[in-house]
């Protein structure tokens, strides 16, 4: 654990820290005018952050009438976005799971009303360094017997994984406490996003879980497959097997539903309130939608099929609120057929 703050103090903080200083120089410039404009606050999943900083990008340049509209942009994983969301703080919030039902109830209680918008897919991906010469895929029950809580402490060396491999030490790499990948990878293999050991190298900047597994060759980790497929020159996904069988994380697996149970939905969540007050929060949230596809794409995440892609945007202009997935983590489940659900069963008067 204090390999793993060191980790953050050196890397993560200081790494976030830039990139957010870098968008609101880029985004407030110097001057009075801007201070009557509202701000545009998003904040959230690591996973999704580098959508949200090419549509900041490209916002900019296609719109040059919104040079001084101010765009706050922060990453503190999943759970401290739907923190800070829940009460008022963030106009989008973005997340790698579905909002819980804590946070539910938490949103619920502040009269925070939200627009639920999927806008990718993702696979989670469980990685080794380049060096790694022995593990080449892995099962879901191996995946459990290593990184449940039950493992803390016992389970140090890699055969006692799996016995074909050799006796060396293992390192853990994972997402912290307050990551979105964290809490899905614990519910689709453990059963319970609690169900996880914590003697491991955490943080909620993946940029510090790559370091963690190249670095070492004795590693192992797991994060969000763009960051795998940016750093494929010093890492190695592994195959899990799963329902069917041995399969590699990749878009055509993740999009025909094979790469289970580690495939999951990526997220916007919109303060609909706040939205109806925010002019140019609504400009700028149209526009990411109308490119998010190829915003998605360019980024290294895994793009929604089309007709899913225009379901996500049906939900904005007709204000469907609230999650379609009721508090829950929604391993194995089918986006489509869920948005056409919320679409059918939810009517919300039309932004104008």
């Amino acid at each position: 654990m204090a390999l793993a703050k060191q980790e953050r103090a050196r890397s993560g903080v200081t790494w976030k820290a830039l990139v957010v200083a870098g968008v609101l120089f880029a985004l407030a410039p110097a001057g009075t005018a801007q201070q009557s404009v509202p701000p545009i606050r998003l904040g959230g999943s690591s996973t999704v952050h580098p959508i949200l900083v090419e549509a900041i990008r490209e916002f900019r340049q296609a719109n040059p009438a919104d040079a001084r509209t101010p765009i706050q942009l922060s990453e503190e994983g999943t759970t401290g976005g739907f923190r800070r969301f829940c009460q008022g703080q963030l106009l989008i919030a973005a997340a790698s799971r579905p909002i819980n039902s804590a946070e539910l109830k938490t949103c619920r209680a502040k009269g925070i009303s939200f627009i639920e918008l999927p806008i990718a897919f993702d696979a989670i991906t469980v990685v080794v360094n380049q060096r790694n010469n022995w593990a080449r895929l892995v099962t879901t029950r191996e995946l459990a017997r290593l990184w449940g809580r039950q493992a803390q402490g016992r389970i140090n060396r890699w055969n006692q994984v799996n016995i074909d491999w050799p006796d060396r030490p293992l390192r853990l790499c994972a997402p912290g406490n307050d990551s979105g990948t964290h809490d899905m990878f614990n519910k689709a293999i453990s059963g319970d996003v609690d169900n996880a050991r914590q003697d491991v190298v955490s943080s909620e900047d993946d940029a510090v879980l790559v370091k963690c597994v190249a670095s070492d060759p004795n590693a192992i980790g797991y994060f969000g497959f763009s960051y795998y497929n940016t750093n494929k020159d010093k890492l190695r996904a592994l195959s899990v097997v799963g329902p069917q069988g041995p399969v590699a994380p990749s878009a055509k697996t993740v999009q025909n539903e094979t790469y289970r149970p580690l495939s999951r939905p990526l997220f916007l969540y919109v303060n609909d309130a706040s939205l109806l007050q925010n002019e140019p929060g609504r400009r700028f949230l149209n526009w990411t939608l109308r490119h998010g596809l190829r915003l998605s794409e360019k980024v290294g995440l895994i793009t929604l099929p089309p007709s899913t892609y225009r379901l996500t945007e049906t939900k904005l202009y007709r204000r469907v609120l609230g999650s379609t997935f009721g508090g829950d983590m929604a391993v194995g489940t089918s986006l489509s057929l869920i948005l056409r659900q919320s679409l059918d069963n939810q009517k919300s008067p039309q932004y104008r």
